[in-house]
């Protein structure tokens, strides 16, 4: 027989204390509402990531009075970044500038983020609960009962709304989906930190190649010869391929001639950790009935870039939001809480949708040769036009809307340069087999013809993954379509 509390412990129960639910625990907290925080690890507990907190997050963490304190003003500051391509340099540029938001961001390893934004929640009024791991809920009536497992035995709490902010493996999230995520909705990644590394501190460093794509390698400073070094990959690929990341991050740190001038004195700190990452699923709900998702639990992890830390703060806001006006109105219902699902879809889903197009077409293997010329292109394009450049570094930098890359100053741009690129090397080559040499005209046609040998032979080995890869694609596109629309309706509004 299940005795049934009649009155809550808390008004909300907070599951995970990343970024995102130790925001959204802080800011109920000085709503005025009682929250309980709860999380499997005992703080300070370290989170794989790539540690790069975006001018957008920093003024995220400025709500919270996290960026005030001492230490987060020593953490090392990025001004710049750069792209290489097979140990090419392509472009390097400082941060866009964007109005009411830091000219920088910061690389702050997550045991020393997530500690402060917790400190934040908890200085609020919101409750810690250590070491509590969740092992599932149920409601009963006006009540959500959560089940955790600590050291003393279970515990169960109370609380009139749960936030599942529980991480890329969300227990919660499963619970409300009925199922798992596929792996055309998932990333994984691997990070070491590093120390005796060369060159500077100021500049975030991407490196491309075909060895890691659909994904890219990482060299993110934290400042005195120190860096977040990793590699992040997509999986559901075409054809299917299960990362060993551990070696692909030692090789590339061995072989590309970029990232080995930066580590060629450099040392392994305390081991390589890998971790899955959930993306954007519009398929997949956000809320139900007093259940709230925010963050990686609610895959808003953008696919394209892996950026996870500014939408976590935004949802964690946004979830607190909603939380507090529906408590206010005793309305939790799953009607009251679609108010969130609603702002989630309008502040992200248009980019998402973008993300998660471009990142699905990327994960064809054969189209990599494709790809990887097109951000050559685009950062030869960035190179020479500089409002070009502003939108594009916006993009990679989380500070303008990735919806901006189908405007048409980028449209236009990347068809531009990519016909001057094109017919430049048609006429070289046409010159070049006028003159006798048909060297780069046969390269150029061996070329396209080994894409579409790879893209036949594909079709043939597995049918059933490129009929899965072809199916995803065009949902994926009408997607965009529809948010496409939906966007310039709301423009057009009054």
């Amino acid at each position: 027989m299940i005795l049934l509390r009649q009155h809550p412990d808390f008004d909300v129960a907070v599951v995970g204390g990343g970024p995102a639910g130790a925001c959204a625990a802080a800011h109920l907290a000085r709503a005025g509402c009682t929250v309980a925080l709860l999380d499997r690890a005992t703080f300070p507990r370290d989170k794989v990531c790539g540690d790069f907190v975006g001018p957008v997050a920093i003024a995220g963490l400025e709500a919270l009075g996290v960026a005030g304190r001492r230490e987060f003003r020593r953490a090392n500051e990025i001004r710049r970044a750069a792209l290489y391509l097979e140990g090419e340099e392509l472009i390097t540029r400082e941060f866009p500038r964007a109005d009411g938001l830091p000219d920088h961001g910061r690389v702050i390893p997550r045991i020393d983020l997530d500690q402060w934004i917790v400190q934040a929640a908890a200085g609020a009024g919101a409750e810690l609960f250590e070491g509590h791991r969740v092992t599932g809920y149920a409601i009963y009536g006006s009540l959500v009962h959560i089940h955790a497992l600590t050291r003393a035995g279970q515990r169960v709490l109370t609380a009139r709304l749960l936030i599942g902010a529980d991480g890329s493996g969300s227990l919660i999230a499963r619970r409300i989906a009925g199922r798992p995520r596929g792996d055309g909705h998932r990333l994984v990644a691997a990070r070491a930190y590093c120390e005796g590394v060369d060159g500077t501190t100021d500049c975030a460093e991407l490196f491309f190649s075909a060895d890691s794509f659909p994904g890219y390698t990482w060299l993110f400073p934290t400042g005195d010869g120190t860096a977040n070094v990793g590699a992040g990959l997509a999986l559901g690929t075409v054809p299917q391929i299960r990362p060993r990341l551990r070696k692909l991050l030692a090789d590339r740190a061995a072989n590309d001639p970029a990232l080995r001038r930066r580590l060629g004195r450099a040392r392994i700190i305390g081991g390589i950790a890998a971790w899955p990452l959930a993306t954007y699923d519009p398929e997949r709900p956000l809320f139900g009935d007093r259940v709230l998702l925010a963050g990686d639990a609610a895959g808003l992890i953008n696919p394209l870039n892996g950026e996870g830390i500014q939408t976590a703060l935004a949802s964690g806001r946004w979830a607190a939001e909603t939380a507090a006006a529906c408590l206010d109105g005793d309305d939790l219902s799953t009607r009251a809480l679609a108010r969130y699902g609603r702002r989630v879809e309008d502040e992200l889903r248009h980019d998402m949708a973008l993300a998660c197009f471009l990142i699905q077409l990327i994960r064809n293997r054969a189209l990599a040769p494709v790809w990887l010329e097109a951000l050559r292109i685009i950062c030869r394009r960035a190179g020479r036009d500089e409002e070009y450049a502003r939108i594009a570094g916006g993009i990679l930098g989380g500070v303008a809307p990735a919806r901006e890359a189908l405007g048409p100053r980028m449209i236009l741009g990347s068809a531009h340069e990519a016909a001057l690129t094109l017919g430049v090397r048609g006429f070289s080559a046409l010159l070049d087999a006028a003159r006798g040499d048909g060297a780069e005209l046969a390269r150029t046609a061996i070329g396209a013809a080994r894409v579409g040998v790879q893209l036949a032979c594909d079709a043939v080995a597995d049918p059933g993954s490129v009929r899965r890869w072809a199916g995803s694609t065009v949902r994926l596109a009408v997607e965009l379509a529809v948010q496409s629309l939906k966007s310039g309706i709301r423009r057009l509004r009054p």
